[in-house]
């Protein structure tokens, strides 16, 4: 297992190497110098068009580093940036702002990721818990938008993201074909790098402070227990907070997991509560001063290595 994340993070740095000349300034206004102009809502959408699109592209981000997607509020300086790119790539339904200032500015340069990554109810709940528990309707109705945390899921969105960059600008196919390649490479290795690193777990539950984790979760055979719903700095009720402790207890839980962009004050209690440690898994939703070397790929190994120690996995 060692040796296949040992892969994974090699190819990762030739990955770096090779769209090294594409990483533009994340504050570009608009005017890319002959290049096609890119603006990614968030994150792993960031690291997709940055990656794929090399030295074709100049990408700027909404989500700027230390604040958390749901959050995002547009200045009037990024809805600019949103009406002169010639492509806006983003998730419906995940940050309002962004869709509004799509369908005001930009109809024909938006490009919708939903379809690709092809969304499911995963039963994470969507609003709060109430009396410890969700509705059934909520349960059963929302769209989890965690895709990226699925490196199956996350490899079909930068297929599709290729083929828009094609797309839009056919005279850099090549390169956007090679860089797409390289990098659907390295997700399939990490992909079989959780199917092996978590196979033979000795416990099957982890608890984090929000519900990111259910496509990861289903895809590898591990149950996700959140303190908070999808809305991660949302405060869960007493009774929910009983009912995490219940569970840690019961299951022999031997850490709570938070995530850098969150204060971990609800999951350090709990954990202290309990007698149990805490741990950063990260839900790779954007990065912060203090994680900004890292990439979605070296974030991912991380949380491999972190969920393998706390469900004891050989």
């Amino acid at each position: 297992m060692k040796s296949g994340l040992r892969a994974v993070l090699a190819g990762a740095t030739a990955l770096a190497a090779l769209t090294l000349a594409g990483c533009g300034d994340s504050s570009a206004n608009g005017t890319g110098g002959g290049k096609l102009d890119v603006v990614a809502s968030f994150y792993p959408l960031e690291f997709i068009a940055r990656t794929v699109g090399g030295d074709a592209v100049n990408v700027s981000t909404l989500t700027a580093p230390g604040v958390e997607p749901h959050d995002l509020e547009l200045t009037p300086k990024q809805v600019g940036q949103i009406a002169s790119a010639k492509l806006v790539v983003f998730e419906k339904d995940l940050q309002p702002a962004v869709d509004e200032a799509v369908e005001q500015n930009a109809k024909d340069a938006g490009f919708d990721i939903v379809p690709a990554a092809q969304l499911e109810a995963t039963g994470a709940d969507f609003e709060e818990h109430e009396e410890g528990a969700a509705t059934a309707a909520h349960k059963d109705n929302a769209l989890d938008p965690h895709f990226w945390l699925d490196p199956v899921r996350y490899a079909a969105v930068v297929k599709a993201v290729e083929d828009k960059l094609v797309s839009v600008d056919s005279a850099n196919a090549a390169g956007y074909h090679q860089r797409a390649k390289a990098l659907l490479d390295q997700i399939g290795k990490l992909d079989t790098a959780y199917k092996t690193g978590l196979a033979t777990c000795k416990l099957k539950t982890f608890v984090t402070s929000h519900e990111a984790f259910a496509y990861l979760a289903k895809r590898y055979g591990l149950t996700m227990v959140g303190i908070a719903g999808f809305t991660p700095d949302a405060e869960p009720t007493p009774a929910r907070i009983k009912e995490v402790q219940d569970i840690v207890k019961a299951q022999h839980v031997t850490t709570i997991f938070y995530e850098e962009l969150v204060s971990p004050k609800v999951a350090e209690t709990i954990a202290k509560d309990v007698g149990v440690q805490t741990a950063v898994l990260s839900p790779i939703e954007g990065l912060s001063d203090a994680n900004s070397k890292e990439t979605y790929l070296t974030l991912m190994q991380e949380n491999l290595q972190e969920l393998q120690k706390a469900n004891g996995c050989s």
